[in-house]
C-alpha cells in the first residue's frame, strides 16, 4: 500500500513539473517562435535549472512538436461543425464561439501554431493532410446549404479561411485590441460582445 501511494504522489509530482514546463514553454515560444526560444529561457520561466529540465525533456523541439500537436489536437475537438445541429445558423454560431472561446482562453498556445506558419510550418507536415481532410468535409456541408438554397451561394472554403482568419485575429492580436478596443484579458462581458458581433457579421454575410 505504502509503495502504491509512494508511486502516486511521484507520479502527481511529475505532472505538476510537466504543467509547469509546458506553461513556461507556451510563453516562451509564443513570444519568441522556435529559433529565439531557448531551454534555459524555458527553465527559467518554469523556476527551474536548465539540468533539471533536461531531465523531463529530451530537448527544445520535442518539447516544441509536443506544444503543435496539442493545439492541433484541441482544434480536432473542439472546432468542428457540430452534427447535431441541423440549420446552418446554428452549425456556425457554435463553430465560431468554440473557435473564439479557444482565442480568448489561450491566445499564447494558438500564437504558437500561427508563428510555426509563419515561419514556413516545417514541423506541420503531418498536420496538412488531416486539416484539409477536415476543411473538406466543412465545405461538402456548406455546398449542401448552397444547394437547398439556405445561404447564398459563395466559395466554401474560402468561407470557412475567412472565418478562420477573423476568430484567429483575437488570440494573434490580444494585445492590439485590449490596447485599442475593449479588455479581453480579464472582462467575459467584452468577450461576449465581441463574438456577438463577430457571429452576426459572419451569419449576415452569408445572408442569413
Amino acid at each position: 500500500m505504502n509503495s502504491e501511494i509512494s508511486t502516486s504522489r511521484v507520479r502527481v509530482a511529475r505532472e505538476r513539473t510537466m504543467e509547469s514546463i509546458h506553461a513556461a514553454a507556451i510563453a516562451e515560444f509564443s513570444e519568441k517562435g522556435f529559433l529565439g526560444a531557448t531551454t534555459q529561457a524555458i527553465a527559467q520561466r518554469a523556476g527551474m535549472k536548465k539540468t533539471q529540465l533536461h531531465y523531463y525533456i529530451t530537448g527544445k523541439e520535442e518539447l516544441y512538436e509536443e506544444l503543435l500537436q496539442k493545439v492541433l489536437s484541441v482544434w480536432a475537438e473542439i472546432i468542428q461543425f457540430d452534427d447535431s445541429l441541423v440549420e446552418p445558423e446554428a452549425v456556425l454560431s457554435r463553430y465560431i464561439r468554440n473557435k473564439m472561446d479557444f482565442s480568448f482562453r489561450q491566445p499564447e498556445l494558438s500564437r504558437i501554431f500561427t508563428s510555426e506558419v509563419l515561419g514556413g510550418g516545417h514541423y506541420l507536415h503531418k498536420y496538412w493532410p488531416s486539416a484539409i481532410a477536415h476543411i473538406i468535409n466543412k465545405e461538402n456541408l456548406i455546398n449542401q446549404w448552397i444547394e437547398q438554397e439556405k445561404i447564398r451561394p459563395l466559395d466554401a472554403r474560402l468561407f470557412i479561411m475567412n472565418i478562420w482568419a477573423v476568430t484567429q485575429y483575437y488570440a494573434d492580436f490580444a494585445v492590439q485590441v485590449n490596447h485599442m478596443y475593449r479588455d479581453i484579458s480579464s472582462s467575459e462581458e467584452n468577450r461576449e460582445h465581441i463574438i456577438s458581433e463577430v457571429t452576426t457579421l459572419i451569419l449576415r454575410g452569408c445572408a442569413l
